[in-house]
């Protein structure tokens, strides 16, 4: 989160969000508590690899993982991608409000500084699905959010090793920012069944060790996380499973 107002254009100057980050004091002593940065946090993610590799996050990420695993899904549209774009809908006064209430004042701070990722003129513009803002503008389909998963839990993206240090709880307890009780491994939201991440509006990926099974759904009209509990309890159902218990609103991303 930053504390300095910044416009709406600095979502797409890459280098320019990545210094004001690291020019930005913690909100809080680091290991005393946690709180994602809903916003910003595919920066600071994307930064450690675009210095290491020399690739940016969106061009590793088709280079080395969705184009050799065939998944659509991408940052940093061309053209012919966004043609296939769907526009959101939905995000509106009441939506904005119903997302805020009871949150704490961090989520406030969190959600409206750079402005607009709840606006639908600017998450359905030309020049959003053009830029790499890797914390929340990802493109894709819902075959392609469960395939990476499916690809993550049958070990051809990651060692079993590092994948067990991903999802193992790296911290956990009251979240600073969204107000509730969650857990966090290396960037996936846990819980006893599984691992995965919301997005906003109600869409999410994650995958079901317990159940054996992942799952991918995204909507071009903005919710809660409602719809997406109730397919998954279906499947489940059907898998004589038992179901899960209300999501609420999962550690939220692209």
């Amino acid at each position: 989160m930053l504390d300095r107002q910044v416009p709406t254009e600095a979502f797409y100057d890459w280098d320019w969000l990545c210094a004001l980050l690291a020019a930005q004091q913690p909100a809080w002593p680091p290991g005393t508590a946690h709180g994602e940065s809903p916003l910003l946090y595919g920066h600071l993610v994307g930064e450690l690899v675009r210095r290491v590799d020399g690739r940016s996050i969106g061009r590793f990420l088709r280079e080395e993982i969705c184009g050799p695993a065939g998944l659509d899904f991408a940052y940093a549209l061309s053209p012919p991608q966004q043609a296939r774009a769907v526009d959101l809908t939905g995000l509106d006064d009441a939506f904005r409000a119903g997302n805020a209430a009871g949150r704490p004042a961090l989520y406030r701070l969190a959600v409206t500084n750079p402005p607009g990722a709840q606006d639908g003129a600017v998450v359905n513009s030309a020049a959003w699905r053009a830029a790499e803002i890797s914390a929340v503008n990802g493109h894709g389909t819902a075959a392609a959010v469960a395939g990476f998963y499916h690809a993550l839990a049958a070990g051809s993206l990651l060692s079993p090793g590092m994948l067990a240090d991903a999802v193992t709880p790296q911290c956990a307890g009251p979240n600073k920012v969204f107000g509730d009780d969650n857990a966090w491994g290396l960037g996936f939201g846990i819980s006893d069944d599984g691992y995965g991440m919301g997005g906003l509006g109600g869409k999410y990926g994650g995958a079901s060790t317990a159940g054996g099974y992942t799952v991918g759904f995204v909507t071009g009209s903005v919710g809660s996380h409602d719809q997406v509990d109730k397919l998954e309890n279906t499947l489940r159902e059907c898998l004589a499973l038992a179901p899960i218990p209300a999501t609420g609103d999962p550690p939220t991303g692209s």
